[in-house]
């Protein structure tokens, strides 16, 4: 064990296609740490849910943490999910991952926390399915 005290928050990283969003919370989930989207570091909409704007991402919310002392993070990641959703998480999560291990983050817990559909609406598409 090094001589550093740990502190733990967790990062709720979303990731679409479209975007990806890392929220910090403390343990309780109740306070925000720190919070950034892909819109925030890229100019153009088509870039947000790329590899490169996750790491960015991942890199400036891991100079932020430091500074306020939390060295260890458990991560959940989750994909729109849904009944229409897709259930598995953008090419940004993994990315913002590695970034996040890089940057000096202890990672503790991963876990995978898409929304799984129980049988609640009809999924879209029509009697025969989607057409191809």
């Amino acid at each position: 064990m090094s001589d550093k005290r740990q502190r733990w928050g967790i990062a709720h990283i979303y990731s679409s296609y479209n975007n990806t969003l890392i929220h910090v919370t403390d343990t309780t989930g109740a306070e925000t740490l720190a919070f950034r989207s892909g819109g925030r570091v890229v100019k153009q909409g088509r870039q947000e849910g790329s590899t490169n704007a996750a790491m960015m991402i991942a890199k400036s919310i891991a100079e932020e943490l430091l500074n306020k002392g939390v060295n260890s993070l458990n991560i959940r990641i989750r994909a729109p999910g849904g009944h229409n959703g897709p259930m598995n998480p953008g090419k940004g999560a993994q990315a913002a991952l590695r970034a996040l291990s890089r940057a000096g983050i202890r990672i503790g817990n991963i876990d995978e926390v898409t929304p799984k559909p129980h049988d609640g609406c009809k999924k879209k598409g029509g009697k025969k399915g989607k057409r191809l």
